[in-house]
């Protein structure tokens, strides 16, 4: 995951830890779907994708993102781009994720 201003950066996956995927139910930062935080002094841009391109939660978990940032980050132009590359597999769930889900 390529990031930039580590402070603010860990502002934004700390505020999308909040999004959880509801198929899985596990937030996406953990989960391993966030790929790329770019952050300069106007905007934000955040690169994600979802565990299958046929996600039927894609509209949703797209929304949230965007809201929530333009929430918290109301002085940035707020930008969510879906990437499917490099394809998303269980090896990019952080060990964090993996602990949630043996609780499960």
């Amino acid at each position: 995951m390529e990031t930039q201003a580590p402070d603010k950066t860990e502002q934004v996956l700390e505020t999308l830890k909040y999004i959880i995927d509801p198929e899985v139910g596990i937030n996406i930062v953990d989960l391993g779907l966030v790929y790329k935080v770019v952050i300069d002094q106007k905007s934000l841009l955040v690169e994600l994708t979802l565990t299958t391109p046929g996600c039927p939660m894609s509209g949703t978990i797209e929304t949230a993102t965007q809201q929530i940032l333009k929430r918290r980050f109301n002085d940035l132009d707020v930008q969510v781009q879906l990437v499917w590359w490099p394809a998303w597999t269980p090896e990019m769930i952080t060990e964090e994720g993996r602990q949630q889900l043996e609780q499960m």
